[in-house]
């Protein structure tokens, strides 16, 4: 089954029955890395939307979380479904594996290589995005009705309005102070957030280095069965000529 096929609803989900990293027969190995390549592209369809929106009226903190937690689970998918691969490879080295099992599991390494190239250009598009743009955020107001410059505290004011006008200036302090250092925990998780995001693409790119030589090994592969392929119906058409020579000879013989 390919990839194709799961995004015309075939597939199954990772979660619905086990984890990726389950046992199985060869044919839930494959079974395995095709759910999760679907699952990774409808995934990272939701990243590149949530990207979109950083630096627009939308990008709240709460976006960023969004987004933090969907570029985690899809990292969790990589990895796993990586490994499901590389053991579905591991397997289609031996002998007595099925040719069409082979055939299936070099087009799903293709397919998961090219989901990965999405998602590294999303990962790099958020990187530069969050780097460039701060998440909007609400700054809290005053809950008096009163402001320092609605009262004069040097006036002929009553006793009252004097203490409103000490009480209003106290409240401006507290929220100052409270503002920067709201800002400063902004500050400090989009860094985070960014360091994070640098270190998943690292995880990524070496991820996709193994998938190349994966990839690059499965076509050998794919490539010798072809060969053997070519080879046996040569050798097939070769042996039906012979046959077709011999009973010539002989029919003449006969005559």
């Amino acid at each position: 089954m390919s990839f194709q096929d799961l995004e015309a609803g075939r597939g199954r989900s990772l979660a619905s029955s086990r984890n990726i990293n389950g046992g199985g027969s060869r044919q839930d190995t494959t079974q395995d890395v095709a759910s999760g390549i679907f699952q990774i592209n409808t995934s990272v369809s939701t990243f590149h939307r949530l990207v979109n929106t950083l630096g627009t009226p939308k990008d709240t903190p709460e976006l960023r979380e969004k987004l933090h937690k969907t570029r985690l689970y899809i990292g969790q998918l990589v990895k796993d479904t990586s490994a499901k691969l590389k053991e579905a490879s591991e397997t289609d080295h031996q002998r007595g594996v099925n040719q069409k099992k082979k055939i299936v599991d070099a087009k799903l390494a293709k397919d998961f290589q090219a989901v990965l190239k999405e998602f590294q250009k999303a990962q790099r598009l958020a990187a530069e995005r969050e780097t460039v743009y701060a998440p909007l955020v609400h700054k809290p107001s005053l809950p008096s009705s009163y402001t320092s410059s609605e009262i004069d505290v040097n006036g002929d004011k009553h006793p009252e309005q004097r203490a409103l006008l000490v009480e209003s200036k106290r409240q401006e302090l507290v929220l100052l102070d409270n503002e920067i250092a709201f800002n400063e925990a902004v500050i400090e998780e989009r860094e985070q957030g960014i360091q994070e995001i640098q270190q998943q693409i690292g995880e990524v790119h070496e991820i996709f280095k193994d998938l190349a030589v994966l990839v690059h090994d499965q076509g050998n592969m794919i490539d010798d069965i072809g060969t053997h392929i070519d080879n046996s119906y040569a050798a097939t058409a070769q042996g039906k000529s012979h046959l077709v020579r011999h009973q010539r000879h002989k029919d003449q013989i006969l005559l």
